[in-house]
Parts: C-alpha cells; sequence; structure tokens
C-alpha cells in the first residue's frame, strides 16, 4: 500500500508538470521542447516515473534541460524512494526482531498449587507449548516479590528474591514437548519455608514467571512471562493430567490444561513439618 500510494502522488507530479507547462496538447510537436520527451498522459508519466524509481532506463522518456522544476521533482523522487524502502525495511526488521505471536502461544496455567511431591512440599505451576515447533534452549525463572522490613528496620517495599525451580540440577532447562509441571521444593533456603495454609491467607505476594527461549524457525529470543499472587495460590491442589497414551501415540489434551483436584496435603508450613518429624 505505501508503495502504491507513492507511485500514484510521484505519477500525478509528473502529469501535473506537463500539465501546467502545456505538453500534453503539444505532445506530438516536433518543434516544441517538452519538460519530459514522449509523456503525453497519466499513464505515460507513471511509466516514466517507474523507469526512473527501477533505474530501468529505456531511453524513450527522459528529461530535457529546458525543465528547471522537472529536475528539482527528479531529486525528490531519489530522496523520498530511498526513504520509503528504508521506512519499509525498517518495519520488517522490526516485526521480525519481535516475535509476539510466538510468545502468545505459551501457556501458563491459571494458578499455581502447593502439594505434597516426593514427600516434600512444593509450589508449583504448568507450562506449555501450543505450536509443533520447539523452542531452543528454553529456560525458566521465578522470582518473588515482597515487601519486607530488615532486622535493623528498613522497609523494602518491592523485595526481590530468586526461586529455586531447579538450577543446580538442571531443571530450570525446558524440553517443551509437552506441558511440564514447573516445581520449586519448599525447603530452609525457600522464603516459602514458614508458609501455612493459614497464613498464605494473610500474605501479600507476588510470583513473576519468566519463559525464555530461541524460536526455532527465525532463531529470534522470545519471551513470556507471567506472574501469580497469594489469591491465586490453591493449598492443597495438584493439576489434572493432561496427557494419554492412545494407539501408541501421546495425546495432549489442552482443555484440562488448568485444571485442578485436591489432594491430602498438611495445612502445617514446610518448616513445621520439619519439626514435627524431629
Amino acid at each position: 500500500l505505501t508503495y502504491t500510494v507513492a507511485w500514484l502522488v510521484m505519477a500525478s507530479m509528473w502529469w501535473g508538470i506537463a500539465y501546467l507547462r502545456g505538453d500534453l496538447h503539444r505532445a506530438h510537436d516536433d518543434t516544441y521542447s517538452p519538460c519530459v520527451a514522449n509523456v503525453y498522459n497519466f499513464p505515460s508519466a507513471f511509466l516514466f516515473f517507474i523507469e526512473t524509481e527501477a533505474t530501468i532506463g529505456y531511453g524513450h522518456r527522459y528529461i530535457t534541460e529546458r525543465c528547471p522544476e522537472g529536475i528539482v521533482l527528479f531529486l525528490f523522487q531519489s530522496l523520498l524512494g530511498s526513504i520509503v524502502d528504508a521506512f519499509l525495511i525498517g518495519c520488517m526488521f522490526i516485526k521480525m526482531s519481535q516475535p509476539k505471536k510466538r510468545a502468545e502461544t505459551l501457556m501458563f496455567s491459571r494458578a499455581a498449587v502447593v502439594s505434597q511431591r516426593d514427600g516434600k512440599l512444593c509450589l508449583m505451576f504448568r507450562v506449555g507449548n501450543l505450536r509443533n515447533s520447539h523452542m531452543v534452549s528454553a529456560q525458566i525463572r521465578c522470582k518473588l516479590i515482597k515487601s519486607r522490613q530488615t532486622p535493623e528496620g528498613e522497609f523494602l517495599p518491592l523485595d526481590q528474591c530468586e526461586l529455586d525451580v531447579g538450577f543446580g540440577t538442571g531443571a530450570d532447562q525446558l524440553f517443551l514437548v509437552s506441558p511440564l509441571t514447573i516445581c520449586h521444593e519448599i525447603n530452609s533456603k525457600s522464603p516459602f519455608f514458614c508458609l501455612s495454609q493459614r497464613s498464605l491467607r494473610s500474605e501479600q505476594f507476588e510470583i513473576v514467571v519468566i519463559l525464555e527461549g530461541i524460536v526455532e524457525t527465525t532463531g529470534m529470543t522470545c519471551q513470556a512471562r507471567t506472574s501469580y499472587t497469594e489469591d491465586e495460590v490453591l493449598w492443597g491442589h495438584r493439576f489434572l493430567p493432561v496427557m494419554s497414551l492412545e494407539d501408541g501415540f501421546f495425546r495432549v489434551d489442552y482443555s484440562q490444561f488448568h485444571a485442578t483436584f485436591e489432594v491430602p496435603t498438611p495445612p502445617y508450613s514446610a518448616k513445621e513439618q520439619e519439626e514435627n518429624l524431629s
């Protein structure tokens, strides 16, 4: 559309010069020197513009030296053509360098859950990839944003700390061929070590999840984000299975991607559970 508008405008300007000079009425007068030779209507003016812009140079239509306004318009046309080309190339580059549509095909569960896995209290959420193309070098990170007061009395309104989702074991490096459940083990190093089902109702925090990877088809870096507040953390829940084996193939049911169900989970914090065991 940009090229079409620019072509029609410039062709109209060349036709306008020929019209104002009277070249259209003396097109077949061999004794008359027009501004542009062999331009006698709008189609011929349009063809002259295309030949000049594309540097085709057939030689049948050309600017004469007795047309200063034509020389000025020719310089303006050359400058405008470069600007239009640079603008469109820039738009294409920006479109390719920001793969927003790819990020929209990465799913996060609407809620996070707290339940036991392998005998340990864990905070979990689910991620999925809706496309068949893979995310190369996919990595996930979690940050807890919460206000706190230091022992010295300093108040930190938006203090940030990292949640361990498998940094030491490599579990943070994802292979998203199917929906995955990301697990944060609540242990003595976790900021949720003292969190219980009762205290969860009075807490105020936000868990920010960042998923990064390289788009397989373009090689561009893609990032998707979501967050969970204290109201979106379900204590004593677990995610419904979404994968089933049918005729030797695994089938993923994304309609159950966000679904959870209740499981028996102690209402005590991980710290209290460790103290009870000891």
